[in-house]
Parts: structure tokens; sequence; C-alpha cells
């Protein structure tokens, strides 16, 4: 076969090794043919330029670069291994920690003492003292929108870290550092691991022989020292690796402290809103993790209108972070979180703290349980005195006045329904003007004086005589009483001069009958504190509480007994059927017959229907009561009894200043029939206990002046009595239409 063109060469492998370079022909159109042998195989060494362009050795700043790169170099050297030896050392710690954790549900309550729960006359919870702890919750159970709530506000990032954040610890120095603070003062980033950690307060558990208390213990627990931090970090890591997210969390919202003693979202829900924490709604949600920053602040029973700003800020950032639509954060703020009626009652006030005061210790303040005590208190009573207080105040008392006032309503055999110890109605751990004022009772006391003479034998239409009187007082000379109006009555019926509230007459019976058997029936009837055995006392210058002044007065509408007013009647361990303690009744041993008791009662209903006690008038429903003033107005008293109920009233000054212008006629009353309205509203009329005179009576002697030695009595002739009665009436007839005429 013929070929044309040029011949090609034959295919060969190139010589790896060839013996000599072919020498390159260039062509006189210049192309390079073969390449040039090369020169010598030795290489020239490289310029100190090439190096200086590749790495920078000379110049002047060479030696500076060197000495750069040789400290990073030395920095990394000692870095990682430093690294490494620390990461062994925690390794450790968090394996050391991690080996001392129990079972998370051993860590659920973290509290060192008991509660107490109160409840009332029906069986409703009203009160709560003592840390609570409302039971137990889960990650699981709770509401969704509290979960939400507490991880959007505390560690939005709590499901994706490792237990401590970096982030969020860096972050929280720029800030404090930013508001002129330490690095580890005011934010600490802390994560809701690491917050868990710090209430379990690293492990250590509350010993009391090893602290003043345990607000001191807390306190130690909070802490935030940089060598504190660290160590919380150590234990967070230890939680992450030993507790799921779920359980950490679980931990968490039962032992976080939310205010007014509520340990855990359940005590919380269960306290601020009446429900359990799986009811909440997002409003309630958003309130209760806002609590989380500071429990005292921001807890509503402290500031409703605080707590609901800093829930609205919750509710942003739940919907910031896709936890709530556009629609239901709107919701949320239009209509917030509203406390239960209990919650608003601010835990039962004055009322709660006299039972917890009545209670045994141990099962009370300083109880180490969780004890039920079910009470005699009645909320809708609690109500109608709180608003009669109220109402009178913004009505009748200037604005600006220190004045105090304290009610007490009871029933017949001493069962205390409602207690209000000063103008401030919700708030608790206060002083209680109803138990613990020691006052004096004035013309108050004049009931008991009377008892005493009725018990003897005397009628209420029994005579004295209201004219000048001076008793020769051993160790202090004459001493002359006067009535308030500085004018005398003369001749007048038991009944006319307790209705008037005459002085003279009422220091003469007590003389009569004796001292001794005044202070026995008052002290009979229930007046503990110290009566002086002086004349004066028939005016009421001893002094005593509310409380036992209202209890006395049940003594004289239930027929005559003592009584002993009480509030507790169940108390019991949680979980036990049994009760520990129990009270049915306060009524004791009788103090005067029952006959004298009702002829009392219907004296006393003088005092109400035309006597100093006319402006506390309950219209158609028949009432009792009597009026006292001390010295100088100092205290102002009201008190008195229904068929149903006693309800006593005292008015003053803590500092004792006295009164502008008001007697126990006057406030007193107007706050007593304002309370009784509403006490009694809807309810059946009950007729008082009482029983008329039935005509005639005799002269208490004038003479009866060494101290009480028996009375002295002489007969009266019943038609001049009965002359003297309607005369006195038609003047008090008279006086009353002019009063209503002219307003006087």
């Amino acid at each position: 076969m013929s070929r044309t063109g040029k011949r090609k060469s034959p295919l060969r492998a190139d010589r790896r090794y060839p013996a000599s370079p072919a020498p390159r022909k260039t062509t006189t159109a210049g192309k390079t043919g073969n390449p040039p042998p090369r020169k010598s195989a030795a290489r020239k060494p490289r310029k100190p330029a090439a190096r200086r362009a590749r790495g920078g050795g000379g110049g002047p700043l060479g030696p500076v670069r060197a000495l750069l790169r040789w400290i990073v170099r030395l920095v990394w050297a000692i870095g990682w291994r430093v690294g490494a030896v620390l990461g062994v050392v925690v390794a450790g710690a968090v394996a050391m920690v991690y080996n001392t954790l129990p079972d998370s549900t051993e860590l659920i309550d973290g509290r060192a003492r008991g509660s107490v729960t109160l409840m009332d006359r029906g069986g409703e919870v009203f009160a709560w003292r003592g840390d609570q702890f409302g039971g137990m919750i889960t990650a699981d159970t709770v509401s969704p929108h509290l979960k939400h709530a507490i991880i959007a506000t505390e560690d939005r990032r709590f499901y994706r870290h490792f237990g401590v954040s970096p982030r969020g610890v860096a972050s929280a120095i720029r800030i404090n550092l930013s508001e002129g603070r330490g690095a580890l003062e005011g934010h600490g980033g802390s994560t809701i691991t690491q917050q868990t950690a710090k209430l379990l307060c690293l492990g250590r558990p509350y010993v009391p022989s090893e602290w003043k208390n345990e607000a001191a213990y807390e306190a130690d627990c909070r802490r935030g020292s940089l060598t504190r931090k660290i160590r919380e970090a150590i234990y967070a890591l230890a939680l992450e690796a030993r507790y799921s997210k779920d359980e950490i969390l679980t931990i968490y919202m039962n032992r976080a402290y939310l205010g007014a003693g509520a340990r855990g979202f359940q005590a919380a829900s269960q306290r601020y809103f009446g429900k359990s924490a799986a009811e909440v709604d997002p409003a309630e949600a958003a309130m209760l993790a806002g609590l989380l920053v500071a429990p005292t602040r921001f807890a509503p029973t402290s500031n409703l209108e605080r707590s609901r700003e800093r829930a609205n800020l919750i509710v942003g950032l739940m919907e910031e972070q896709d936890y709530l639509t556009p629609a239901e954060a709107d919701r949320a703020r239009t209509y917030p979180a509203a406390l239960s009626e209990a919650a608003e009652a601010r835990a039962g006030g004055y009322f709660a703290d006299w039972v917890m005061e009545s209670a045994p210790s141990f099962l009370a303040s300083e109880t180490t349980e969780d004890v039920l005590i079910r009470t005699t208190f009645d909320a809708r009573l609690q109500r109608a005195a709180e608003d009669a207080m109220r109402t009178v105040f913004e009505e009748k008392v200037r604005e600006g006045s220190k004045a105090q006032a304290a009610i007490v309503v009871m029933s017949a055999d001493g069962a205390v329904r409602a207690m209000v110890g000063g103008r401030k109605t919700r708030v608790s751990g206060q002083f209680n003007r109803a138990t613990q004022a020691l006052r004096q009772t004035g013309s108050a006391f004049k009931p008991f004086i009377y008892a005493a003479a009725l018990d003897l034998g005397y009628s209420p239409d029994s005579i004295v005589v209201d004219e000048p009187l001076t008793l020769n007082v051993p160790g202090s000379g004459p001493w002359s009483p006067k009535n308030y109006s500085r004018d005398f009555a003369g001749r007048v019926t038991l009944t006319e001069a307790l209705a008037d509230s005459l002085n003279i007459p009422a220091v003469k019976v007590s003389e009569a009958v004796g001292r001794d058997a005044v202070i026995a029936v008052a002290q009979g009837f229930g007046i503990s504190t110290d009566i002086d055995n002086v004349p004066a006392m028939a005016l009421g210058t001893s002094e005593t509480t509310l409380l036992q002044m209202t209890a006395a007065y049940a003594g004289i509408l239930n027929g005559g007994s003592s009584v002993t007013p009480y509030g507790l009647t169940e108390l019991r361990l949680l979980g036990d059927d049994a009760p520990l303690l129990g009270q049915d009744g306060g009524i004791g041993e009788r103090v005067v017959s029952g006959g004298a008791a009702r002829q009392l009662v219907w004296m006393m209903h003088r005092v109400i229907e035309d006597g100093t006690g006319r402006r506390a008038k309950l219209g158609d429903r028949p009432a009792a009561a009597k009026t006292g003033t001390t010295s100088a107005a100092r205290d102002a008293w009201f008190v008195g009894f229904t068929g149903d109920y006693v309800a006593g009233v005292w008015m003053g000054y803590d500092d004792n200043t006295p009164l502008s212008g008001t007697t126990g006629g006057g406030l007193p009353a107007d706050i007593w029939r304002e309370t009784m309205l509403r006490v009694h509203d809807g309810l059946p009329i009950t007729p008082l206990p009482m029983d008329p005179p039935k005509g005639g009576g005799a002269l208490v002697a004038d003479g009866a002046q060494s101290g009480g030695q028996g009375p002295s009595v002489a007969p009266l002739d019943d038609f001049g009595a009965a002359g003297d009665r309607v005369v006195r009436e038609t003047e008090r007839a008279i006086t009353n239409v002019l009063k209503n005429l002219f307003g006087g």
C-alpha cells in the first residue's frame, strides 16, 4: 500500500531517564522545536527577597513578626495542653457531682418546713401560710402556654445548649458593664439548668443547726461570686448529663419561688388564680413566668397593675418566638389575668393571722408538716365588714385622717365570722387592732354593771337618782364623776340610765351591788385583762381588746353564759382523715341567770331604740347595743347584736390622739349599722331573746359609798315612778322632734 505525505515516526514510550537531553532547535520562523539543554543540575540558593516575599523575615518588622509567631505558637502549645487538663478536671468534677444526684423525683419539693392551708366554714380555701407546695407538675402535664412562657422568658435556647450558654454569659457581662455594674453583678446570663442548680443549692441541703434561719441559707445559695459561678456551671453540666431536659424543667417548675409563699408553679397558680397550672391561659401563664425575675416585687397580690405590665412583656416574647399567634397575643393583652377571690382577699388578712396565733405553734407557724385548718370564717361577712368600713371612711371622715378602726363579727357561741384589724384590710402580718390593741372601754363596760344588778334581783325599772356625787377614794381623795351632758336627770330607771349612758347612776349601781360582783361578771363573760377595783371602774377605765368585748356581748345574747371566741374548728395533716384538733363551740359556764340576761337584752335594745345608739337602727330588725366613749374621746366603741350575729366596732388613733367630735354613738355606730345591714342582707328577721320589765322596781340607795358592801334599797311608789317616766319620755319625744326638724 502506497503512502502519501510525510512519513510519521513510529510510536514509542518516552525514556524516563534520557542519557542526555537533545538540543532544542529553533527554526527560522522562530518556533521552538526541542527545548534547549538544561544547565548545571546544581540549584541556586533562593534569594532573601523571595523568602521575605513568602513569609517575611527581613526588614525592620521582621523581628516583631517573628516574635509574634513565636508567642502564638507558645500560647497554642500551652493552651491546648492546659485546655486538655482543664477538660479532664471538669469532666472529673462533673462525674463526681453526677454520682451524687438522686432520682429527679426526689428533687421536686425542696421545702424545709411545712405549710398551712386555711378553709372557711364552707370548706373553701381562703388563705395560706408558710411555703406552699401545690403538688408535683411535670413538663408534660403543665399547660403548654406556661411551659412556653418560662422558656421564652428565661432561656430561649434551653433545648439546644448543654447546660451553660457562653453566648448568654457574654451578653450578660456586656449588659452589666454597659449599665455601670461589675461583670458578675446584675444579669447573670444563667440558663434554666444553672438556675435549677442554684435552686438545689448545688446539692447542699438545709440543716437548721448550721444556719440562723432558712432565709440565711437561701441567701447563701444565691451568692454570685466567680467561684460560685464556676461550681454552678459544673453542677449544671452534671444535671444535663444525669437528667433529660424535661426532667430539669420539671425540677425547676416545682422549686421556683413565685411570691406570697408559693413554691412552684402549681402552688402559685392555685394561690393567684384558684386553678391548676395545667389550666392556665396565655395571660395567666405570662403573669406567672414574669414572677421569676422578682417574685415579691411582681406578685399580683402586691401590685396587680405592675404584675400585668410585666406579663405584657412576656406575651411579647412569646409572640416573637412564635409560641403565640398575633391574635392570641392581642387577646392576652386585652383580657389580662385576674386574681381569684382568695388572692384578692390577700391571704385571709387579719383573721388568718389570728387563727395562726391561736393554733399550737408546732402545727401552725412552726410546722414541718402540711396542715389543713378548717375555720369559722365567712367570706361574705368579711366583705360586708370591709365594705362598711370603707364606705364610712370615704363618706364621713375627713380626707387625710389617720384615725383607725377595727371590726369583729361573731355568732352567739363565739365563732368569729369576720375580722378587720385596721383600715388597710387586705394585708397580712400587720398590727391587728381587733386582737392586739388594749384600749379603755368607756361606757361599753356598763352592761356588766347592770348584769350584776339584775342577777342580784334588781329590775330594769329599778330607780336610781342621777344627781351630784362625790366619793372618797382611799389614796386618791374625793372623786366626783360627771355625765357627758354635764347635767343631771334626777330619778331614772336602770333602763333609762343605760340608754342615755348616764355616768353617775352607773357608779351608784356599781357601788351598790359591789365592785367585786361587777368584776366577777365582766371576767366571767371573758374580759381577761386586769380590771381596776376602784369606783371609776364603772366608767370603763380598764383596758381590753375589741375581740374580748364582742365575745362578752355574745355571752349576753346567748342567755348569760361565758363565751370563748374561736376561729379554728378542725386541724388535720394533709392526707389524714382523722383531725388532730377540733372545736364545736365556745360557750362555757353560766355567768348570770337566763332571766337577768334577757332583761339586759331588753335594756340594751332601748339604747338603739331611743338612747345613744339611735343612729344604728336597722329598720324593722330588732337590735341591742351599747355605746362607749373614753376620757377625752381617745376611744369610741359600739358593740351590739341582733338575734343572729354580734358585732363590735372600735375607733381611735394608734397614738391615743383624741378623736375630734366623735363618740361611740357617732361614726362607730355608723360603721356598725353599715356592717350589720350588709351582714343581714337577705336573712329573715330573728327576734331578740329579751324580756320587757313587768313594772315597778326599787330605789337603789344613794349612800352606798363604802366600796360596794351590797345594795341598800327602799320601796318606791309605783305611781311616782310611772309619773316620772311619763315626764321623761315626753321630754325625749319633744327633743327628738326638734332634732328632726332642725337637724340638731
